[in-house]
């Protein structure tokens, strides 16, 4: 699985990551490293790299668009569905690892990897998943 924020600085040049995560993204695209995506990641990819308040060069709409296509079309990268549990699953984890505001995503975003069978996932941000029992977090 794939974080948002991974997809974020592989697309932005000016983040101290980027050479690390668009790295990630071009051996998916060669087919050598097999990624998944959900599409919560995807929303949350567009609403933040067109946002001002977030990125220092926000992209047009059209841009973000562009860029989740050409993710999209990646040999190496799947789309995960959203399991039909995943609320169930999501509440769970909400209840075992309290968190408020933003951070429930990250619990919504484990929730839909683990009702899929995806234990792995690259993210920059390790502690919102460390403490998640098998999950293992990943950098690149």
């Amino acid at each position: 699985m794939v974080d948002t924020n991974v997809i974020v600085y592989a697309l932005l040049p000016e983040a101290d990551e980027h050479a690390a995560y668009r790295a990630l993204f071009e051996r998916a695209q060669s087919g050598v490293l097999a990624l998944c995506l959900a599409p919560q990641v995807l929303a949350e990819f567009f609403a933040v790299v067109t946002d001002p308040r977030r990125v220092t060069a926000p992209r047009e709409p059209a841009q973000a668009l562009d860029a989740i296509r050409k993710y999209l079309t990646m040999p190496g990268l799947r789309l995960l569905p959203v399991p039909e549990d995943v609320v169930t699953r999501w509440v769970d984890l909400v209840e075992r690892h309290p968190v408020t505001r933003g951070r429930v995503f990250d619990r919504q975003l484990a929730a839909t990897m683990l009702g899929n069978g995806v234990t792995r996932i690259y993210t920059h941000n390790r502690p919102d998943f460390e403490m998640l029992a098998g999950v293992e977090v990943l950098t690149p």
